[in-house]
């Protein structure tokens, strides 16, 4: 690596709007984010699976048909 170029890198404390905190190396200090994998629906297993149009049903009924 070339002298001089790259940013130092710090301990970095990572708040969620939940409350949720950890620690990580950045080159910030501290840094705030809306959304973690404690409160994330897709991580936490309260996602819902949104049936747009009947899409579902159709894929059900060609795969019926063969």
């Amino acid at each position: 690596m070339k002298e001089g170029i790259h940013p130092e890198h710090v301990k970095s404390v990572v708040t969620c709007a939940c409350g949720e905190s950890f620690e990580t190396f950045s080159t910030v200090p501290a840094q705030r984010v809306d959304i973690c994998s404690k409160c994330h629906p897709f991580f936490t297993g309260r996602q819902k699976l949104i049936d747009t149009g009947g899409r579902v049903d159709k894929f059900k009924k060609r795969l019926e048909r063969k």
